[in-house]
């Protein structure tokens, strides 16, 4: 049968206040505050929608199943309890009546391990649990890093230009098995995020980074031919892959290889809150400067009214190919120089440029920032040793590189070195406050594996991977939305008993 939620979110809060007062009567004083809160959370979050939004996964055959809205809920609520197992959660709600209170069960009508499985397969648009292919021949490992620290070289045949053009023409389909997931996340999650003016969807800055997500000790495969009987060990021959998604990556904080995914996430760098706009799972070892194009083309087709006016990356993604679609589509960028791209020696004949774009003139100064002209596509910078010492500008220094009394001047014209040029100028007050937010990143990942277990899911499937981090997320703007002073439940309760 389809779901049918017959008074909506009224109904779940009229239940919620009735067995509350039925199991927990003296809940004013037994509970403390860290749970009434959660409380609050969960009678406020009105998930309704979600009951309509499933529908069509549903047959208009067989028994009447349970709401997706409180199987949504559930699950959201494991979560936030950090309960990782869905076996272990299972069996709480039969025997913890809270929990299957806010979930919008019945006292001793929850649902079993397989029900929640089922809602997963729901929730995921394939027949495959996973994304590629099981049967594969062995990818490449990636090489160990020759300095601490340091990121792993790309394995892939592929470069950074190559993958824009590509993408520009046909975005990427990853994503599309959890387009389902992302919908719920959009329309109950996220627009609320916008409507309370935590993320403004557009004027976007955006912050990207890559983070490990381990999955498993080792990589499990099984051979398909019969080498090893041959006494050939290291064939090349295809293997089916119990993992197929999966691979092994370089994690650059631990100083070691290891295996599972690489989680990309693009997060609301000008949100307080550190909120996650869009995630995408790719195997370990992709390249966070090719991570980035598969993860926004990605965002650019499932959410194209987001307007992205600043984009603030690593150095991992210090590429031309950035610089330049940047400056095609109005979009600022905060990238830091990783040293490897190079520079002129010599720019306008006589002065070098620092490591980070700026004039060094020839006694071995660097120059000083002067403004943008935007009009004009260019930065001005101008003689470090001018003093104003008598009231008009002089130059000081002692082997002065110009005839001028107020000492040389350099135009850096953008368009020449878009990547060096930068607007705003590396340099400048303007770059380093805006490039201290791309730290929301970080703390979006840590968020999401430290406080909220994400590793915790001991998973075998992109499916089951994606329901945890999805619903990690949707518990990360839930937890940033302003609860209202007084707590209308506990108010409520107070009433009724």
């Amino acid at each position: 049968m389809k779901p049918v939620n017959i008074g909506g979110h009224a109904a779940y809060q009229k239940h919620v206040l009735e067995q509350l007062c039925k199991y927990y009567p003296n809940a004013l004083t037994s509970f403390d505050s860290a749970t009434w809160d959660i409380m609050e959370q969960f009678w406020s979050l009105d998930l309704s929608p979600v009951d309509d939004l499933m529908r069509d996964r549903y047959s208009i055959f067989g028994p009447e199943p349970r709401l997706p809205s409180s199987m949504l809920r559930s699950y959201l609520l494991s979560i936030k309890c950090k309960v990782t197992s869905i076996t272990a959660w299972a069996s709480d709600l039969k025997q913890n009546y809270l929990h299957a209170i806010l979930s919008g069960f019945s006292v001793g009508d929850t649902p079993g391990t397989g029900t929640f499985y089922d809602f997963f397969d729901r929730l995921w648009l394939s027949d495959s649990d996973n994304i590629s292919n099981p049967v594969h021949p062995p990818k490449q490992k990636p090489k160990k890093p020759d300095k601490k620290g340091q990121k792993a070289p790309p394995v892939e045949k592929v470069t950074v230009y190559d993958l824009l053009d590509r993408f520009e023409i046909e975005p990427p389909k990853e994503f599309n098995p959890a387009a389902r997931l992302f919908e719920i996340f959009k329309s109950q999650f996220l627009d609320t995020s916008v409507n309370q003016g935590l993320i403004d969807l557009d004027n976007l800055a955006v912050s990207g980074d890559g983070t490990p997500l381990y999955t498993g000790a080792r990589e499990r495969k099984t051979r398909t031919c019969d080498c090893l009987e041959k006494g050939i060990r290291d064939c090349k021959c295809s293997r089916i892959y119990h993992q197929p998604d999966c691979n092994i990556g370089w994690d650059s904080h631990r100083e070691r290889h290891y295996f599972g995914y690489d989680l990309y996430t693009l997060t609301a760098s000008d949100s307080e809150n550190d909120l996650p706009i869009f995630p995408l799972l790719a195997p370990a070892s992709r390249h966070d400067s090719h991570g980035f194009w598969y993860n926004f083309f990605s965002m650019k087709q499932f959410l194209p009214q987001a307007n992205v006016t600043k984009l603030l990356l690593d150095s991992a993604h210090d590429a031309m190919a950035y610089y330049q679609y940047c400056s095609e589509h109005g979009i600022k960028p905060f990238i830091d120089l990783n040293g490897k791209g190079g520079r002129p020696p010599v720019y306008k004949d006589d002065f070098t440029l620092g490591d980070d774009g700026v004039p060094v003139c020839r006694e071995g100064f660097r120059m000083r920032l002067d403004g943008t002209e935007p009009s004009k596509g260019r930065t001005k910078f101008k003689c470090p040793r001018i003093s104003f010492a008598g009231g008009s500008p002089a130059c000081t220094c002692p082997h002065p590189c110009s005839d001028a009394k107020y000492g040389r001047t350099v135009h850096l014209i953008l368009k020449d070195n878009p990547r060096l040029f930068n607007d705003p100028p590396r340099c400048s007050k303007e770059w380093d406050s805006e490039y201290d937010a791309r730290t929301s990143s970080e703390r979006c990942n840590k968020r999401q594996k430290i406080d909220f277990k994400l590793e915790d899911g001991r998973h075998r499937s992109t499916k089951m991977w994606y329901c945890r981090l999805f619903a990690i997320m949707m518990c990360q703007h839930l937890d940033a939305w302003t609860l209202p002073k007084s707590s209308h439940l506990k108010d409520l309760f107070d009433r009724a008993t």
